[in-house]
């Protein structure tokens, strides 16, 4: 999907996506101490809000405009900095990010690979990157989320990209949807220092 797509789909309803975190997001990174932070596909904000409630000081980055506009209107003080950019092309910072957090992106693997080893580039030593996503088991043992399997994810895909940091945790996990459970893979990393 491209970004007048997704636009179309902001458009169908007054909320997308829930007001609250990530489950994931908000279990893994509670206990980080603030600082800058780097929320790569944002959507309409959610992560980077309770982030920015938390201490941090937040990019977040969509390449949907709506999702943007709606991320600000949500966020009428302006606790986080959005952007709208294309990832694919997007101009990441050296080595100056506390966490870089992706969630939900899905690209064919010559896009997204990249896109991830430059995103991890991005830490500043010792930072967090926390990666969620749609995993490849979700088309067998799962619900929702892309039906392609070429953009979907896999723990050890999603490590092996980011050769340079310390994989803390790289595994997939389920999350209920209603009366079923979806497949994710989740990863967590480091940068020296």
């Amino acid at each position: 999907m491209d970004s007048e797509d997704w636009d179309r789909k902001y458009a169908e309803q007054e909320m997308l996506w829930s007001l609250e975190p990530n489950r994931f997001v908000a279990s893994e990174l509670a206990g980080l101490p603030p600082g800058r932070a780097l929320d790569l596909a944002c959507g309409e904000g959610r992560n980077a809000l309770w982030l920015a409630a938390r201490g941090w000081r937040v990019r977040a980055v969509d390449f949907s405009p709506m999702a943007i506009a709606r991320a600000k209107e949500l966020d009428p003080e302006g606790s986080v900095e959005w952007e709208v950019a294309d990832l694919t092309s997007y101009p990441f910072p050296s080595a100056e990010e506390d966490l870089v957090l992706v969630s939900y992106l899905h690209l064919p693997p010559a896009q997204m690979r990249p896109l991830l080893r430059d995103a991890a580039r991005a830490l500043a030593p010792g930072g967090v990157f926390f990666f969620i996503g749609h995993d490849l088991k979700n088309l067998t043992d799962g619900v929702g989320g892309p039906q392609d399997p070429e953009i979907l994810h896999t723990p050890e895909a999603v490590a092996d990209a980011l050769s340079g940091l310390e994989v803390v945790r790289a595994e997939s996990v389920t999350r209920p949807v209603g009366e079923r459970t979806a497949v994710d893979t989740l990863v967590t990393a480091k940068a020296p220092g």
